[in-house]
């Protein structure tokens, strides 16, 4: 029985009609579940492996055998078939400059590509490209980012060959191995591998959390027929420009490969990403058992489905021709998506906002019918009282030392912030309402001012060009129409069920997809919390969001205060959940972080055992020493973890040290900015098997007037090197990206290395230009090295405070050394 079944599937695989929606065809229905259980069989395998950065055995023999061997049974089976199938591993080498992070420059060596291409056997000029990657940042093993996508896209890739009839155009799919160093592989692709250039569009499959839905979050830039094809296309469509334009933004620390085909490609794509569960993104807990099979089916039924579009559709042949503007586009509740041209958008904006003036303008100038300025005075005071009340309650919070108590209790942010913003809104208001006693057509006055007040909002965002105007757009237009049709309830000066019944459901569509999006936004942020490092106050940012979401949703109640006789029972409700809440949060009883095997909310920490070696301008060692160094990504510190581990205190707190590139220590990436506060535990000093060979080649100086100097270094997969000029020197050009230093991060340099196997001694030479001699020389040149994997990952001392830290957080590290010099 098993065989037949066996047979029949792979009968219905070459023969069946792809077009057949899965609910007509019983058989269809059994081979897609097929295709996730082989999806995750294929994720089993590639995490099974554990961590894979860049230049480990695990990410460029391991995973790139077992996915060319699986690739490589996909090309046999389908041999027959009108298609061809052709491979290239690449391991291209090459530097850029990224404004990410504040802005750092780029080397790869010999990193890893491994590129499949599917096409008709008489071929293709025009290619789809699909694009995953397979390696992880250090000790996770990197389940949802971005193994599952990697292994949906070989059951995409498997789907597609055996299609009966072949596609118009091809498809590359591109197993890229090294997008955690910063988006290095892709780079090499699009700028170096022959078959870029025949690339019209792309996918990009992402993640920012652990399983769930996948959302678009990116599109284009100003191709709207990719935003169509996906609305055309997809099976379970999830789809937001609100998130495209705030993740562009540059608010959220995160990028994706989207921006190296957009920007160094100039190909238009789509970006989807998983976004649930956050909070064990990048740890230890993003495992394949938390991926549901549910998450990998829906995943795998949408690409499939685009990218059979897309392989079909005429506008793949020349894309630049339909590069006209942006699209707007949101999804109702996953169940269909909501698309049109941001030029359509632009003016229904402005007729929307042009009906409400005209219908306040009417209102004001009737008799009777209130201080239309005066109550929109009295709302925005009640919006800055609200928030300035929240954030002395978030600001008390953080001075009794209880931030992120919501971390891992949401739901007591929402009852703190949530009732503290709601009750005194409520509260303005009532004493508004006394001030006002005995004036009638309080309720239609305040909702003409939440009326007046996201019709602004919507004017504004227009002219500014954001898509995202769709959303006051939503909030004008069915409120207006709602109180066009309740004209008459609006006069009574009581609210009857009716009437609140008909208001309500006028209001549902707005109001739910704007909760939609409000639970996005926490969704995303809120994990966001626990890696933003020591800098940002959690407690300012959640409880400035709660207040915002509670002043938005409440914008169209407000008149209820107006029409109800009493609102104490109210304040007396919400004073109290406040006060219980707050009484638990002070006593402790809140703790952020939990090592629950259902939904663990880990505290991240990084420990970094490294020696500091210092030299002078002779070349002779300064000084030297060596310790555990401690960062914190979250604002709490080690607050948390001193109770546990005794010497991690607040004695052993490092100070930066201005003189010495990036304080003189061995940041991976330039973060110093985000993780301010830092500790450093004496302990002895490391001795990797292959340490940094680093040496100064030849100083010379030009005919033009400046000093070259030329350097080699040999040492891990993983090296940033630090530049900081003297005052009286700049740097004027160097061997990096495109030769022109930049991104000086307050007056210095970071560049990121990183390299695959078998890669040579990385020589590099930058020219200073000396405006004045100083005492210290003219530039301070740093290498550190970081050791991912292997042996020389762990010391003695490093496993033995490893044991003792608390099974709630999640200490992430390595061995690393930082070596500077004075020139």
């Amino acid at each position: 029985n098993t065989k037949l079944y066996a047979v029949a599937l792979l009968t219905c695989m070459v023969y069946c009609p792809f077009t057949v929606e899965p609910h007509h065809n019983i058989l269809f229905r059994s081979f897609q579940s097929f295709l996730a259980s082989q999806s995750r069989r294929h994720l089993e395998q590639i995490t099974s492996v554990g961590a894979r950065p860049v230049g480990s055995p695990e990410n460029e023999v391991l995973t790139v055998g077992y996915l060319l061997e699986q690739i490589e049974k996909i090309r046999v089976e389908t041999a027959a078939g009108p298609h061809q199938l052709t491979v290239d591993v690449q391991r291209p080498t090459g530097s850029f400059s990224i404004d990410f992070l504040g802005g750092f420059t780029s080397f790869y060596d010999r990193v890893t590509n491994i590129a499949v291409r599917l096409e008709p056997k008489g071929g293709t000029q025009h290619l789809m490209l699909a694009n995953c990657h397979f390696d992880t940042v250090a000790n996770s093993p990197g389940a949802s980012d971005d193994a599952v996508s990697c292994a949906v896209m070989l059951e995409v890739l498997h789907s597609l060959a055996n299609q009966s009839t072949p596609f118009p155009y091809g498809v590359i799919f591109l197993f890229n191995g090294a997008e955690e160093n910063i988006l290095q592989a892709s780079h090499g692709f699009i700028t170096q591998h022959p078959w870029a250039k025949q690339v019209r569009a792309f996918i990009n499959l992402e993640a920012a959390g652990v399983g769930g839905k996948e959302v678009v979050f990116q599109t284009g830039p100003e191709n709207p027929w990719l935003v169509q094809a996906y609305v055309q296309a997809a099976k379970h469509p999830f789809a937001s420009v609100v998130g495209q334009e705030v993740f562009q933004s540059g608010i959220i620390p995160s990028d994706t490969d989207f921006r190296i085909y957009r920007d160094f490609g100039n190909i238009p794509g789509i970006d989807l990403a998983f976004i649930e569960n956050g909070f064990i993104y990048h740890t230890k807990y993003d495992t394949a058992d938390r991926i549901l099979t549910d998450s990998i089916q829906r995943a795998g039924d949408n690409i499939l489905a685009v990218l059979k579009y897309l392989l079909k559709s005429e506008k793949l042949a020349d894309s630049s021709e339909y590069r006209h503007g942006n699209m707007v586009f949101f999804d109702l509740l996953g169940v269909v998506v909501v698309a049109y041209p941001a030029r359509v958008g632009t003016i229904l904006n402005y007729m929307v906002a042009t009906a409400t003036f005209l219908y306040l303008a009417k209102k004001a100038s009737l008799p009777g019918n209130g201080d239309l300025a005066c109550a929109t005075g009295v709302a925005v005071m009640s919006w800055i009282v609200t928030l300035l009340s929240v954030l002395i309650v978030a600001l008390l919070v953080t001075l009794l030392g209880r931030s992120m108590f919501w971390y891992n209790h949401f739901y007591a942010a929402i009852c703190l912030y949530g009732t503290a913003a709601t009750g005194k809104m409520i509260l303005v208001h009532t004493l508004a309402k006394n001030l006002y006693f005995g004036v009638s057509g309080l309720g239609d006055l305040y909702f003409d001012v939440s009326l007046l007040l996201w019709c602004c909002s919507l004017v504004w965002l227009t002219h500014q060009g954001l898509c995202s105007a769709y959303v006051p757009m939503l909030m004008v237009a069915f409120p207006l129409a709602t109180k066009l049709l309740l004209a008459k309830e609006f006069k009574h000066r009581g609210a009857s069920v009716k009437y609140s019944v008909l208001y309500l459901l006028g209001l549902a569509l707005p109001y739910v997809h704007f909760m939609f999006l409000i639970w996005v936004v926490f969704e995303i942020f809120t994990p966001i919390m626990g890696r933003s490092g020591t800098e940002i106050p959690p407690e300012v940012v959640l409880a400035s969001l709660v207040t915002l979401a509670t002043i938005f949703l409440s914008s169209f109640f407000l008149h209820f205060i107006y029409l109800v006789r009493s609102t104490k029972w109210i304040l007396a409700g919400l004073g109290s959940v406040f006060i219980v809440v707050f009484l638990l949060m002070s006593c402790g009883l809140l703790f952020p972080y939990s090592d629950s095997p259902d939904s663990p909310r880990p505290k991240r920490v990084f420990l970094q055992h490294t020696t500091r070696t210092f030299h002078n301008l002779q070349g002779q060692v300064e000084s030297q020493d060596s310790g555990l160094w401690i960062n914190s990504f979250d604002y709490t510190g080690i607050q948390h973890i001193t109770p546990h581990v005794p010497e991690i205190n607040d004695s052993v707190r490092t100070h930066c040290r201005e003189d010495r590139p990036f304080c003189g220590y061995p940041w991976f990436l330039p973060v110093k900015f985000l993780s301010k506060k830092n500790w450093y535990l004496p302990a002895p000093e490391v001795s990797p098997s292959s340490p940094v060979e680093f040496s100064l080649l030849s100083k010379e100086e030009t005919s033009w007037g400046t000093i070259k100097m030329t350097f080699s270094a040999k040492g891990p997969s993983h090296m940033s090197l630090y530049l900081m000029p003297h005052r009286g020197a700049s740097l004027s050009t160097w061997s990096f990206g495109d030769g022109k230093p930049q991104f000086d991060l307050s007056g210095e340099y970071f560049i990121f290395y990183s390299h695959g196997l078998d890669a040579p001694t990385w020589t590099f030479w930058f020219e200073i230009q000396v405006l004045s001699a100083a005492k210290r020389g003219m530039i301070s040149v740093a290498i550190s090295s970081h050791y991912f994997f292997g042996p020389d990952q762990r010391t003695a001392q490093l496993e033995e405070i490893l044991r003792r830290f608390p099974t709630w957080a999640f200490p992430s590290s390595w061995v690393s050394t930082y070596d500077m010099y004075r020139y």
